[in-house]
């Protein structure tokens, strides 16, 4: 079958933008952007929304960058709270010159 042995088409995040502005602010409509550029006319609406929830952070490439950085931050929330415990820890079990605890 052609399905089976056909690459999906790639397109880089600035024709995916300048697709997008074409619909929405260039008041066309999807199926005939769609059919003008070869693509099928759920592409554009899948790119629509994604723009939509994201801005110019949609589209980030190869990967799922945005996750990627989420994540990063969470890493990065999660140690300081690690820091702030282990010195919370620290403080508590020191001990006073008479050998009893605090």
């Amino acid at each position: 079958m052609d399905g089976e042995n056909a690459k999906m088409k790639r397109f880089d995040r600035d024709f995916k933008i300048n697709t997008v502005k074409m619909v929405t602010e260039g008041g066309e409509k999807g199926s005939e952007v769609a059919r003008r550029l070869g693509i099928h006319p759920n592409q554009i609406y899948n790119w629509k929304k994604k723009f939509a929830e994201n801005g110019e952070k949609a589209f980030p490439g190869k990967g799922h960058l945005t996750e990627i950085s989420a994540l990063r931050k969470q890493v990065r929330e999660l140690e300081m709270e690690r820091d702030i415990l282990k010195k919370a820890v620290g403080i508590f079990s020191k001990t006073t010159d008479n050998g009893s605890s605090l």
